[in-house]
């Protein structure tokens, strides 16, 4: 038996999941809700204690070898000198992914069992959500990048299963094939960056590459050189995954899908790819500074700008849609400035809190028959108080108050971008500011929504809505999140707090290196603590603001709505960035498709072609077939001037007579 077992058949991980999307998909018409249900918790309940025991296994191995593991299963592309296999591996980073994956991913799929009990499709949407987690655990087990492209592409079919999983709905058939398309322009990018990497190093094995990449000069600041330009286009692919500036369009309308879709799949994992890419590759990364700062302003952009738009909006999903997109361009900014354990760190916190907020709201939602629109709800509180004890509690996590998770990984992002240097350090407090900025808008945008939906006086009809607790299996996985919101974020204290130590970086130190730890120690000076009390101070005001516009003076939020009716409709219209897309890249694209490809180059170019040919044909054996009268006299008729007719061209055609004489002699 082998020393390491579960090391050994690592990849049972994703395999379990894949056979309860298979066991579900082809044998679930048959069976009750309650097998489906078995099958579908059992197999990623299964999963989550594999990766534990795979998990326990690595911290034996990695104390005996000193380094990752690794394990080719079987070869899966040769051709010539290039071999591509199922190999998966574990380091530090896995271990991290892995078990938010399958731990995060277990919890909502029991919250699912409650939520989706009355809907149809059921068994369907479990094969979905599992085959998602298969595909997901793909993505972060796998030691090379055409495998990681695997997972990378299977989350995102499943992610357009499952946001058009109310087919018959036009609006969520749209957001389906709007994710899909956007996410497939960000892909090209991404296969494009491989392409290369093959190019110049002649392998696309993590291991293999990232020793041959370690010895390379770093390109200078501004220069595309090719490890910039690799990087560059693996960041497209992730900005599209990620939803970043300017591909970030698909993932506020993928709340048409169900809310433990938005739970799993659009807070807590697929949308981490592209962070855990960027992450996965900072050798290449740290040896390009452009795309470092590149990287480092897009999310930063993204977090500011997302916020901004999350401000006004009043579907509760739409909201915490826009704060995802936010939250990911913060651990953006982390990995940008070279920060990359604190930008995992906010992944797995951020994994924590948003996927209570997003399962918190599809309590409230149905606690309300379906309502999702803030302004119909109000005074929930006291009807609906475990649901708005566990929301607060995320709520009070993302705005960045002690002691929850995400003041620990905000202040950790935030101390790195004032101390970053890529760009100048002009570049790095800009960074800061806008990072600052963006989280006096998070506190402002979420203590809104808390006290829109929980607070104030009742905006709904009783007689039409019951207001009513979610079940247990609904209940149970908010209470298990909220307890990892709170204590989720010591794992990484601060040194300035007594006995504060950042295991996190610690932990993962032998995949980075020892620089991040270094700079962590270094600080405990009182700048971080400076640092850490602004935030705090800058998300106190933000929620002091939203309490005095919606609790205190509601009246002065709908005068602030009227007097800054061109800014509020433009933020509540998302700055009209989905109309400037269908004027500019969608209806062209229509037009090409319509006028020219289609009616132009099918129809008329291809079509008529071939339909010409072929009424050609028919034309002139149409006029031919009308010379087969079957009257003798016009055969004789026709023979005579036949006759004639050739003569003629022998004799008297120019030249043709001398030919003639010619051979005649």
């Amino acid at each position: 038996m082998p020393k390491y077992l579960m090391l050994e058949y690592l990849w049972i991980v994703p395999l379990l999941p894949l056979l309860g999307s298979a066991a579900n998909g082809i044998f679930g018409a048959k069976w009750p809700n309650r097998i489906v249900d078995w099958v579908a918790i059992g197999s990623t309940g299964l999963s989550f204690l594999a990766a534990l025991e795979a998990v326990r296994e690595f911290f034996d191995y990695f104390t005996e070898n000193h380094h990752p593991f690794q394990k080719a299963f079987f070869t899966w592309i040769a051709a010539g000198n290039f071999r591509a296999g199922f190999d998966l591996q574990m380091d530090q980073l896995t271990v991290v992914m892995v078990l938010v994956v399958t731990g995060v991913g277990w919890l909502i799929h029991i919250y699912a069992t409650g939520y989706m009990a009355h809907e149809g499709g059921y068994r369907r949407f479990f094969s979905y959500l599992n085959l998602f987690m298969f595909f997901m655990l793909i993505l972060v087990l796998a030691a090379n990048y055409v495998l990681l492209f695997v997972g990378w592409e299977g989350v995102g079919l499943s992610s357009y299963l499952l946001i058009g999983f109310y087919f018959l709905k036009k609006s969520a058939s749209d957001a389906g094939k709007k994710a899909f398309i956007v996410n497939r322009i960000g892909d090209f990018g991404f296969m494009l960056g491989m392409f290369l990497l093959f190019k110049t190093f002649g392998t696309l094995d993590f291991v293999a590459l990232f020793a041959k990449a370690d010895p390379w000069p770093a390109d200078a600041m501004g220069h595309l050189g090719t490890l910039t330009i690799a990087c560059l286009l693996l960041f497209t692919g992730a900005c599209g995954k990620s939803a970043q500036l300017p591909l970030y369009v698909w993932l506020p309308d993928a709340m048409e899908g169900p809310t433990p879709v938005s739970a799993l799949i659009h807070a807590a994992t697929m949308v981490t790819a592209g962070v855990y890419v960027v992450a996965r590759s900072h050798i290449l990364f740290t040896h390009a500074p452009t795309a470092m700062l590149v990287v480092a302003i897009v999310g930063c952009a993204t977090a500011f700008f997302a916020a901004t738009i999350g401000l006004v909006q009043r579907d509760i999903k739409k909201v915490l849609a826009y704060s995802t997109v936010s939250q990911l361009g913060y651990m953006f900014l982390a990995c940008g400035v070279g920060a990359f354990s604190a930008g995992i760190f906010h992944l797995m916190t951020h994994a924590f809190f948003k996927a209570l907020l997003f399962l918190a709201a599809g309590s409230v939602i149905h606690a309300m028959g379906g309502e999702q629109d803030m302004n119909h709800m109000g005074g929930l509180s006291k009807k609906i108080r475990r649901t708005y004890v566990t929301m607060l509690t995320a709520t009070l996590a993302i705005a960045g108050f002690p002691p929850f998770a995400g003041f620990f990984s905000k202040d950790a992002i935030l101390l790195s971008a004032f101390e970053n240097e890529y760009g100048g350090r002009t570049v790095g407090y800009a960074l800061y500011g806008f990072g600052l900025a963006t989280a006096l808008l998070t506190a402002f945008y979420m203590f809104r929504l808390m006290f829109l939906t929980f607070h104030g006086k009742q905006r709904y009809d009783e007689h039409h809505v019951h207001v009513h607790e979610s079940p247990d299996n609904m209940l149970a996985p908010l209470m298990i999140l909220a307890l990892l919101s709170i204590v989720g974020g010591w794992l990484a204290a601060p040194a300035f707090l007594p006995g504060g130590t950042d295991y996190f970086a610690k932990f993962l130190q032998p995949v980075y290196g020892g620089a991040e730890v270094a700079a962590a120690e270094a600080g405990a000076h009182s700048l971080e603590l400076w640092l850490a009390g602004v935030a705090v101070v800058t998300a106190f005001v933000g929620a002091m603001v939203a309490y005095w516009l919606y609790l205190k003076r509601p009246e002065k939020a709908d005068g602030l709505v009227k007097s800054l009716n061109p800014a509020y409709t433009t933020l509540l219209n998302k700055y009209y960035v989905d109309e400037l897309y269908a004027a500019v890249v969608v209806k062209p694209l229509l037009w090409i498709s319509t006028k020219v490809l289609w009616q132009a180059a099918d129809v008329a170019g291809i079509d008529g072609t071939v339909n010409g040919i072929g009424e050609g044909a028919t034309a002139i054996g149409d006029g031919v077939r009308h010379t087969q009268s079957g009257n003798t006299r016009s055969y004789a008729v026709w023979v005579v001037v036949g006759a004639i007719a050739i003569i003629a061209v022998i004799f008297f055609w120019p030249f043709g007579g001398k030919t003639v004489i010619g051979m005649v002699r």
